[in-house]
């Protein structure tokens, strides 16, 4: 069997498993499954899902998701080649031809009013439909991605394709080895070979910026504008390195003042603008005829810091159409091998960032927040459900792919037992945990948001929490996080499955958060302190008169979110306003009085929390004990590392000095200094576990 043969037999098992998880059809969990790995990528932000198809007539459509960023004026458009058979099937140029044919068919039908308002309101093709119509002036760029299940033929770079209404289109595909590819990597690096001299016409001079006895080799060099526009042009996204990206996607406006030097002073913008560092994995170089060094080619791009600046050049090119001929972007370019880009990479990006406006909550996949839940989901088993002997575990998923990992190393025996330990349906994601707790928040406009805005916007307030009172987000918070998930997967499942929601399959994601929220703040404002998620914990399971509770409300919430207000049609994007929240939490839904044992009160809760934290910081200081106890033998070796790096303070060395004579009681401060130096030294890349 084939490394891809066994790859579509482990997705067709994904999608089946995701169908059934969310009560919905194998195509559209096959398009959840690829949209979340194209938005790592940055092939794609977070698309929302719409089949809309049309087979017969002149001009047959077909798309299934899309997402506009109003921002940058980019229109994403996805488009599905689900093959439910299982063997591998190759995907040819006339196939792809045919479906790049069927989006335009439809991108361009959208732009006609007579379409647009021929179109059923509550249809998939006009929730396409009519943001494109609406924005048809704001549309500056297309982008076209086909996600496809079969093996291309010949690998195939993103490729520009005819304007549409004066309008680039961007075409690219995510077939099943770049799916693949992806899914293993434990970065979004995805292989991407930019071709310098085709695009530029030329290769680019460059000065070399290190010695060549130097393991990681580096260039400084001034592209033009009109190059970083075409690369960035064709590969988008996918350049920047992922916080950069998540950071872009979810926060940040384009920047009017980089707009300005180019309209103005594009001579002036080398001496003005601080410029890109990037990172590559190779690049090619070439002789001029005068001697210099230049770049022809650059394995594996990626932007880690001007993320900023590259996007506000595309965007001055395609709304502006200002010229970028004097136009030139000052890069650092670090020359990185494949083995270390993992550790290196996040680091050149958190340094080249320092002094931006990207915060630590934006580098939010590496906070030891992730660690401490990660922590808790190995060792937290849940209580065992009646006829088990023993309970499952929930598995926080810290990075992409932890969980595939776990399954994929072992004899057959220890795969299973991985599976019992940690059921399938018991994976939370950091995406996914942020969908559940600003559920709960009472933020559904947030959710709506979807996964990326939503993730920023609970990153901010964890990295706020944690600042303040790293002791709250404890055992007890983890345990209702994931009765949170079981809620709102139970909610998710109820509505896909339910008659009323099969009349109009649409806007579930939204019912179920808008759902959730309005109860959780109909019990909040009768004085309760929320829904009782230790309860659920406990019995791992939705009692029944919750149950019941939410099969009356939902379909209630689910008409009242399509009452849009006239100047504002699209109910996906209703969803995402603070106003459409203010309206829904203001209504009087009809719903069976809720029973006070499933709330929490006030003062248990208080007690609860007061003890979980004390409990929390009582665990922080045993942790430390045994730590300092482990570093007794190696203490004179770490303090000469620190030294020698430059970390030491002279209140880590005392309490260094008293470990290595065997002295474990330590003061307060000496303890926070061992905390503090081991941090730095982890920063440095020289974990005190390595040491010795």
């Amino acid at each position: 069997m084939t490394d891809l043969q066994a790859a579509l037999d482990e997705l067709r098992d994904d999608v089946m498993l995701e169908a059934e998880a969310g009560g919905i059809f194998q195509q559209e969990a096959f398009f959840q499954l690829y949209a979340e790995v194209a938005s790592d990528s940055g092939d794609a932000i977070d698309l929302e899902h719409a089949h809309a198809h049309r087979d017969g007539g002149s001009r047959p459509y077909r798309v299934d998701g899309h997402a506009f960023d109003h921002d940058r004026g980019t229109l994403y458009m996805a488009v599905c080649d689900f093959r439910d058979g299982a063997e591998l099937e190759t995907l040819n140029a006339a196939q792809i031809d045919s479906f790049l044919r069927r989006v335009v068919n439809f991108f361009e039908n959208s732009l006609r009013p007579d379409f647009v308002n021929a179109l059923e309101d509550s249809s998939a093709a006009f929730s396409v439909a009519y943001p494109i119509f609406t924005n048809r002036a704001s549309i500056k760029r297309l982008r076209i991605v086909l996600f496809s299940n079969a093996r291309l033929v010949a690998r195939r770079a993103p490729q520009l394709a005819d304007e549409i209404a004066g309008i680039p289109v961007v075409f690219s595909i995510l077939d099943l080895a770049r799916y693949t590819e992806i899914q293993g990597a434990s970065s979004t690096t995805a292989a991407i070979e930019i071709d310098i001299t085709a695009i530029a016409g030329a290769p680019i001079p460059c000065l070399r910026a290190s010695s060549s006895s130097e393991e990681h080799e580096s260039y400084l060099l001034a592209i033009p504008g009109d190059v970083l526009a075409g690369v960035y042009g064709l590969y988008g996204a996918r350049l920047l390195e992922q916080n950069v990206r998540t950071y872009l996607q979810a926060k940040t406006k384009v920047n009017r003042g980089i707009l300005t030097t180019i309209k103005d002073a594009p001579q002036m913008f080398f001496a003005f603008n601080n410029g890109l560092t990037a990172t590559a994995s190779a690049v090619g170089l070439e002789k001029l005829d005068d001697g210099r060094p230049a770049i022809s080619s650059i394995s594996n791009l990626q932007i880690v810091n001007g993320g900023q600046t590259t996007a506000s050049i595309l965007y001055a090119k395609d709304v502006s159409g200002s010229s970028l001929e004097r136009v030139h972007v000052p890069v650092k370019l670090s020359v990185v091998p494949e083995s270390a880009i993992e550790q290196i990479v996040p680091k050149i990006s958190r340094f080249a960032n320092t002094q931006n406006r990207i915060s630590e909550a934006d580098f939010f996949s590496s906070h030891p927040f992730h660690l401490q839940m990660e922590r808790f989901s190995r060792r937290l088993a849940a209580p065992p459900q009646a006829g088990a002997l023993s309970g499952s575990k929930w598995f926080y998923e810290r990075a992409r792919g932890q969980y595939r990992d776990g399954m994929a190393y072992g004899t057959a025996s220890e795969k299973r037992k991985f599976q019992l330990e940690f059921p399938k349906d018991k994976v939370i994601e950091k995406t996914d945990l942020a969908k559940y707790v600003v559920t709960f928040d009472c933020r559904p406009d947030v959710v709506s948001r979807h996964a990326q805005k939503c993730f920023m916007y609970f990153a901010e307030q964890v990295a706020k929490q944690w600042k303040t009172s790293q002791s709250s987000l404890n055992e007890n918070w983890y345990r209702s996080a994931c009765a949170m998930a079981l809620l709102f997967n139970w909610t998710d499942r109820m509505v896909a499955r339910s008659e009323w929601y099969a009349t109009d399959r649409a806007y579930k994601s939204q019912t179920v958060t808008y759902t959730l929220a309005w109860l959780t703040n109909r019990i909040i404002s009768d004085g309760k302190a929320g829904l009782d998620f230790q309860h659920i914990w406990k019995t791992q399971d939705v009692p029944s008169e919750l149950q019941n509770l939410i099969e009356i409300l939902a379909p209630q919430v689910a008409r009242s979110i399509r009452e849009t207000p006239e100047n504002l049609m699209n109910v996906g994007e209703y969803c995402k306003t603070q106003g459409c929240w203010e309206q829904i939490s203001k209504r009087d839904f009809e719903i069976p009085d809720i029973p006070d044992h499933l709330t929490a009160d006030p003062e248990d809760s208080k007690s609860e929390e007061r003890s979980a934290r004390s409990t929390a910081r009582l665990d922080s200081e045993i942790e430390l004990d045994i730590f300092l106890l482990s570093l007794v033998s190696k203490a004179d070796l770490v303090r000469r590392t620190a030294d020698r790096r430059g970390l030491l303070s002279p209140r880590s060395s005392d309490a260094l000095e008293k470990l290595h004579r065997g002295v474990t009681t330590l003061t307060r401060s000496e303890r926070n200094a061992i905390r503090l130096l081991v941090k730095r030294l982890a920063e440095e890349g020289a974990s005190v576990e390595t040491i010795g």
